[in-house]
Order: structure tokens, then C-alpha cells, then sequence
């Protein structure tokens, strides 16, 4: 049992003051490791999709299927599948890189850690990681890569 600050028990000339410190720098200890763990699978995140080989893997498969999508509210039964094989090739990559650098790591538990922690990640990341989980967010980055590429070939 953990206890924020000390506790008195007892009445009148016999109270006793108690401090469960132990325990305190215990669950300090596993949520600060806890902690550290996350941070670190983060900034391997960061360093996998900042690299060339991410981002040219990313960027083929945008450019297979940028035309495909449509700034409707309906959406294509084809963009099902498109998602699922981008989940299929980014997530499989990004968990692959990361066991190379954690042996143990475990996609399931970063992801479950992940929903805990989603306030504390920077927006670029956060929002690439959203695409693996978020159809909508999917969508809109398509969307704004055939904006962007669209408006670059029209000049």
C-alpha cells in the first residue's frame, strides 16, 4: 500500500506517524521504468519513420494509390483494402525495426501503452501512428498527398 504523504494513527499522547516509503519508491520505480520504456520505443519509432528506407516505402505506396481516393464523403470499397495492406506493409516494417533494436518487444503492450500516453507524443508522430489505427486519418493523408501532388503537376 502506497501512501501519498504520512499517516497518523493513534489518539491523543500515543499517535504514531507512519511513512510507507517503501512501497512509494517501488511504484515510482516500475512507473518510472515503465516510462523509460515507452520514451525509448518512441524515439525508435522517430528514428524508423525519419529514415530514407521508411520513408521511400511510404511514399511508393502513396504513389501506387493517391489516385484512388476520392475528397467525398463515400468512401470506395477498394480503400478497405488499401488500408489493410498499408497496415499490413508500415506496421509490419515499423514492429520489425523495432524488434531488431528490443528483442522483447511486444506490439500489443507499445500499443496498450500507447492509448495511456497519446497526450505526451509529439503531433507528427501521434498522427503517423493514428494512420494504423484511424481510417479517417488514413483517408486524410491521402487526400493531402493528392492535393499536394496534384497541385504540383498542375504548375
Amino acid at each position: 500500500m502506497a501512501w501519498r504523504s504520512s499517516v497518523l494513527f493513534g489518539t491523543g499522547d500515543r499517535v504514531v506517524e507512519m511513512e510507507d516509503t517503501e512501497d512509494d519508491n517501488l511504484a515510482t520505480s516500475v512507473s518510472s521504468d515503465v516510462d523509460a520504456e515507452f520514451d525509448t520505443v518512441i524515439g525508435y519509432i522517430e528514428d524508423i519513420i525519419m529514415d530514407a528506407e521508411f520513408q521511400q516505402l511510404q511514399k511508393n505506396f502513396m504513389d501506387k494509390y493517391y489516385l484512388e481516393f476520392e475528397n467525398t464523403e463515400e468512401n470506395k470499397l477498394i480503400y478497405t483494402s488499401i488500408f489493410q495492406e498499408y497496415i499490413d506493409l508500415l506496421e509490419k516494417y515499423i514492429e520489425q525495426q523495432l524488434m531488431e533494436r528490443i528483442p522483447a518487444f511486444n506490439m500489443t503492450t507499445f500499443i496498450t501503452s500507447l492509448q495511456q500516453h497519446k497526450d505526451e507524443i509529439s503531433g507528427d508522430i501521434f498522427d503517423m501512428l493514428l494512420t494504423f489505427t484511424d481510417f479517417l486519418a488514413f483517408k486524410e493523408m491521402f487526400l493531402d498527398y493528392r492535393m499536394i501532388l496534384l497541385n504540383n503537376n498542375s504548375r
